[in-house]
């Protein structure tokens, strides 16, 4: 048998016997295994895990995942099958939350999650009127939640518990304990009685829940009373 082997510009040839292949193929084998080593280690250098993703955009490890279904992060996965996002990604994500944020300097976001369109439409419509510097953001279910959650975490999240695709349950749930928040205020709104929340896992500590048909004013007034004390915060002196 003959085996390749080149020097300088001339290509010659020699013979090999049957008991040195497994030697040859070794050191061939051994040559690649390194090569990828040191390739793994230059793309790690350049890259994180998810979680690592989440914790430097102020997210939780879904909204990462969700992203980069997206493609608005780009990320590879390693021979083991592990995700991993690459740096300059991230980067860019914290550059255009920084530079194209979309909310008014000062404003206190409010973010409504309903797949009831009339309810939805008649939430941010009372709202509006608590301040100017109200934003107001909606999503159509837990999914469209989490990924605007994602891009500007709000002081004050308005979600329905019973939605198509991902239900409130679970978005809650993934948010509070995943997602590093600071004080935000959770209300919760739907239709289902206190024994049924429980069987469906109930709502973490410090929900408030109104039931449905959902007293409007009552609500507004709670959301006012969040804005006044955010606001009291922010113009108190030192």
């Amino acid at each position: 048998m003959l085996a390749a082997s080149g020097t300088g510009e001339a290509v010659g040839f020699e013979r090999v016997e049957k008991n040195d292949l497994k030697s040859i193929f070794d050191k061939y084998h051994n040559r690649c295994a390194n090569n990828c080593k040191r390739n793994q280690e230059a793309m790690n250098d350049h890259s994180c895990t998810t979680s690592e993703a989440a914790d430097a955009l102020g997210i939780c490890v879904r909204t990462v995942q969700l992203w980069v279904e997206q493609g608005r992060l780009r990320a590879w996965k390693t021979p083991g099958g592990h995700r991993r996002i690459l740096r300059s990604s991230v980067d860019e994500q914290l550059r255009a939350r920084d530079e194209a944020c979309g909310a008014p300097a000062g404003s206190f976001s409010i973010l409504v999650v309903e797949d009831d369109e009339v309810l939805r439409q008649m939430l941010v419509s009372k709202l509006k009127g608590i301040s100017p510097k109200v934003e107001l953001r909606v999503a159509c279910d837990g999914v469209e939640g989490l990924i605007k959650f994602g891009e500007r975490p709000p002081q004050v999240l308005i979600t329905d518990l019973v939605m198509p695709g991902l239900d409130g349950f679970h978005m809650l749930n993934t948010l509070v304990s995943s997602t590093q928040n600071r004080a935000l205020q959770i209300i919760a709104v739907t239709g289902l009685e206190d024994e049924e929340i429980v069987r469906n896992g109930g709502v973490p500590e410090g929900v408030v829940v109104f039931h449905k048909p959902i007293q409007v004013s009552l609500l507004v007034s709670l959301v006012r009373a969040y804005y006044d004390g955010w606001h009291v915060r922010r113009v108190a002196p030192g």
